[in-house]
């Protein structure tokens, strides 16, 4: 691999985060507060290093990326935006240790939600809008973004944007991936943009409608007060949070052709209907289970239960209700959501539905062979049969993903951690929870989490295979 093509692009991701510090400077500056110098110190550090990488590993125009070089650019940028992120955490006076401000920047741009806070409406107004911001960037990629915005990487793009797109079958909605990437960026931000006008037009302030929307639609779920979206007690509020958490769980993909005139794009993609459906099933469920348990009347039970299942199955982790409360049966199922997780090519973490349905699917086809054992049949995902390859790759995928999730809880139990905090820890689904009480050690685990999370698996994974740095 050419080291100094990747850490030359590593500069300029690195570079463009300390450009993007502008924006939390801004709102630092208009509230007076105290994150200013810290904002303008992280925003000097990080540009000063991004350009020092640039300059010092100058390099030819390069015509191909291979994709080794896109994985390892991924990777290797994720945790250096994740650490440059934390400076303004750090230099703060809310963080005490650099692991902590670390914790909170992988968080955030890995869309988790997990937070270290414990007293959010406490911090400054800049650092809080910092704090969502970088949900925004990471929630489509800031690999992906760095594709559409950087000319110079236009060329073998395709390698970057595989190992970012969280989707088992990348989009390819142009010929040219730059163009891809621009127009899922531009929907993303239109959305976005849409948010904020509903909430304004709520009664929502503008600070506080963006810091939300900015936590929405990357399904992040860092708010600026510490009850979460159950400070505004609106129903309003929480139908429009509802709707645009549906649509950062569904693919860009259709957004994008839905706004080109083609509204039966939702109804005739088979996973946006498992997961529209699905949700739907769910919320049903969950509602006449906590029904007259919890909840008076049935439409109190159904606003709940709804903003809870849309919530954890497109992984944001906002709440209106402490369901740690509710009945034993709403809890797993709320468990089995964040597991279940949203479409591909979304916003949303988990397993993906298409993942979950080839899966179904499998084990229908192996039920199927046992009856019929020499009838050919094939997996078909919208009347289109799926190659042998990417159905390897999907159950390589989820018994990896299981198996990461056993052993990262065991990891984190071995520490002295109750199972159930060591479960929900790195199932990151607790409502009214907060990390700060993870050991040192276990917040590294975490982090590495989040990450392995966020890129996949592979992406991080594969760094760890001895075959991959050989030549």
């Amino acid at each position: 691999m050419r080291w100094p093509f990747i850490l030359n692009i590593i500069g300029m991701l690195i570079s463009f985060l300390g450009i993007c510090m502008i924006l939390p400077l801004f709102f630092g500056l208009y509230y007076a507060d105290q994150s200013v110098m810290p904002l303008a110190q992280s925003m000097g550090i990080t540009l000063a290093s991004g350009l020092s990488l640039m300059v010092v590993f100058r390099r030819e125009k390069v015509e191909h990326i291979s994709h080794r070089e896109g994985m390892a650019i991924v990777a290797v940028g994720w945790t250096a935006i994740g650490f440059f992120g934390a400076f303004p955490f750090y230099l703060g006076s809310e963080f005490s240790t650099f692991v902590d401000a670390f914790f909170e920047s992988v968080s955030g741009f890995t869309t988790t939600g997990s937070s270290i806070l414990t007293n959010i409406e406490a911090v400054s107004k800049g650092l809080l809008f910092w704090r969502s911001f970088i949900q925004w960037l990471g929630g489509m990629g800031i690999i992906v973004l760095s594709v559409a915005i950087l000319p110079f990487l236009g060329v073998g793009g395709m390698q970057l944007y595989k190992a970012e797109v969280p989707s088992p079958v990348p989009d390819k909605l142009k010929p040219r991936i730059r163009d891809t990437a621009k127009i899922l960026w531009k929907v993303y931000a239109l959305i976005s943009l849409v948010q904020v006008f509903f909430l304004l037009l709520g009664g929502m302030d503008l600070y506080d409608a963006l810091c939300h929307a900015f936590t929405t639609m990357p399904t992040g779920g860092f708010s600026t007060k510490n009850a979460s979206i159950a400070h505004f007690d609106s129903l309003y509020f929480d139908t429009v949070v509802i709707v645009f958490m549906l649509l950062a769980g569904i693919n860009f993909s259709l957004h994008y052709q839905f706004l080109r005139g083609k509204p039966l794009a939702f109804w005739r993609d088979s996973e946006c209907r498992f997961f529209l459906g699905t949700v739907l099933l769910l919320i049903v469920i969950v509602t006449f289970n906590v029904y007259g348990t919890v909840y008076e009347t049935v439409g109190r039970a159904f606003r709940y239960g709804a903003f809870q299942v849309v919530s954890i199955v497109t992984t944001t982790g906002y709440a209106t209700a402490d369901y740690e409360r509710w009945p034993a049966m709403s809890q797993f199922i709320l468990l089995l959501c964040m597991f279940l997780g949203a479409s591909a090519g979304s916003t949303g973490g988990g397993m993906k539905c298409l993942r979950v349905m080839l899966y179904l699917k499998y084990c229908y086809k192996e039920l199927f062979s046992l009856v019929h054992p020499r009838a050919v049949k094939r997996i078909k995902i919208g009347g289109r049969a799926v190659p042998e390859g990417v159905v390897r790759s999907v159950l390589g995928f989820m018994g990896l993903y299981m198996g990461l999730f056993v052993f990262s809880t065991v990891l984190i139990a071995g520490m002295g951690v109750d199972l159930v905090t060591s479960i929900s820890s790195v199932a990151a689904t607790g409502p009214t929870d907060n990390f700060a009480q993870i050991p040192y050690l276990g917040k590294w685990v975490l982090i590495w989490c989040m990450l392995l999370g966020r890129l996949e698996i592979y992406t991080v994974i594969i760094l760890l295979v001895p075959e991959f740095w050989r030549k």
